[in-house]
């Protein structure tokens, strides 16, 4: 797996989720509890790629890509570094090709790492 491509930089603490998101703190949570956003732990606190946040809200086709890679049995780590790094089969990162709209090309790949 390749290094995360370099709009994987920003990372969003559970605050900063909460001003970019204009929800509460609880509404956060709720929404990484129900898998419309996905996080990891880097340098010891919890934080969410803010290239998963467009226009204020979650990436839409981010919830069902993140169930298809938890059913893969990846870990939310590995899921967050799948996403943002350089996939060889698309030429491009998973996240760059949700947001590019091929949700369904990335959902396919997904269930291949099973």
């Amino acid at each position: 797996m390749s290094a995360p491509t370099e709009n994987s930089s920003a990372w969003l603490t559970m605050p900063d989720l909460v001003e970019v998101l204009d929800v509460p703190l609880g509404r956060v949570r709720r929404l990484i509890d129900e898998h419309y956003l996905i996080g990891s732990k880097r340098s010891g606190v919890f934080a969410v790629p803010a290239v998963f946040i467009v226009d204020g809200h979650p990436l839409p086709s981010l919830r069902g890509t993140i169930i298809a890679l938890q059913d893969a049995g990846l870990t939310d780590d590995e899921a967050v570094d799948w996403l943002l790094a350089e996939e060889e089969t698309m030429g491009r990162s998973p996240i760059d090709a949700l947001l590019a709209g091929h949700k369904s090309e990335v959902r396919r790949v997904a269930r291949t790492l099973a």
